[in-house]
């Protein structure tokens, strides 16, 4: 841990109102910390309105213009009536703004709750958005966000942690189990044919807001050049014939406004353990940031790491299992 304060201390609820107050609006002393660790984000009373969210960039992760791609993003998918949650623009059209050091960008606030992915007829209305948002993401490629690819995930994830992180009592089994694992991986994307486009990335319950009965798409942060199921496959869940109705309930939906190319289906268990090899190295990569010590006080023990094997084992048997198939 280093003894030197971490950037986000300068978030004080001062700096804040300020960074607020700097683009016109004016703050009621109210600050609420809202639950985010690759960024920091605070729900801000305003005199006279409605709260505003507001959304400072961790340093050095992402460039200006790779921000503004993805603000740029959203406006386009907001345009088409999609319930999407784009940042607020000043008089000047600009929706990235700058603090002392810092980058951030406002929100207006969205209420709801997780989507009840278990509920075929809620994944049936997922499915169309979905479809409509990738019919507008293969228009025209990212110019500046990346491909979500197994070099950037996996190769430099597991570097990462073989290098810095991992117990020298499992550092011959991990770097034999992933680099099999990530062999499979290269091979499957490899074989497959697909086209990368705009997507949401990140398409978890967490970044999903149902209120009444239509969901809103938040957090656009992890948006980049990815196959479209890359958006489908964290909403499957369960057994396989449960995982198979959920895709029908999709696919129903999707196929009214995007043809689904049925050979990424193979992508799966590829993508999957992407994001498994990737969240470890996440969390690796932050550890200096103090909130991560806080929140995920389980990572890096000696357990962790034994169970974290074990699921990469099991995801190595399951990457070899026959695709989904649509009905």
């Amino acid at each position: 841990m280093s003894a030197s304060p971490h950037p986000f201390h300068t978030l004080t609820p001062t700096f804040i109102m300020d960074a607020v107050e700097s683009q016109g609006y004016r703050c009621d002393c109210r600050t609420l910390a809202l639950n985010s660790y690759e960024n920091r984000v605070y729900q801000v009373g305003i005199e006279d309105g409605e709260p505003i969210i507001a959304k400072f960039y961790r340093p050095g992760r992402w460039s200006d213009s790779q921000i503004i791609e993805e603000h740029a993003f959203c406006f386009e998918l907001a345009e088409h009536e999609l319930p999407v949650v784009a940042p607020c623009t000043n008089t000047g059209g600009e929706s990235l703004f700058h603090h002392d050091g810092f980058r951030f960008a406002l929100y207006p606030r969205q209420g709801g709750h997780a989507p009840e992915f278990d509920n075929l007829d809620n994944l049936l209305i997922l499915g169309r958005l979905l479809g409509r948002i990738h019919r507008i993401g293969a228009i025209r490629p990212f110019q500046y966000r990346p491909t979500l690819d197994s070099q950037s995930f996996g190769h430099a994830s597991v570097s990462f942690i073989g290098k810095h992180f991992i117990p020298d009592e499992y550092r011959d089994s991990y770097t034999a189990l992933t680099g099999q694992l990530l062999s499979a991986v290269d091979r499957i994307t490899a074989e497959v044919p697909f086209r990368a486009i705009r997507v949401h990335g990140d398409c978890h319950s967490g970044n999903i807001l149902w209120r009444g009965e239509a969901p809103h798409f938040v957090d656009f942060d992890d948006s980049r050049m990815a196959p479209a199921v890359q958006d489908l496959w964290m909403m499957l869940s369960g057994e396989r014939p449960r995982q198979t109705a959920q895709l029908a309930a999709l696919m129903e939906g999707y196929n009214e406004f995007c043809d689904f190319n049925p050979a990424e289906l193979r992508l799966i268990g590829a993508l999957r353990a992407l994001r498994m090899l990737h969240y470890s190295a996440w969390l690796a990569r932050r550890w200096q940031d103090p909130i991560f010590p806080r929140t995920f006080p389980w990572f890096n023990t000696i357990r962790y790491w034994g169970e974290h094997i074990l699921e990469l084992r099991e995801q190595l048997a399951a990457i070899e299992e026959p695709p989904l198939e649509l009905p």
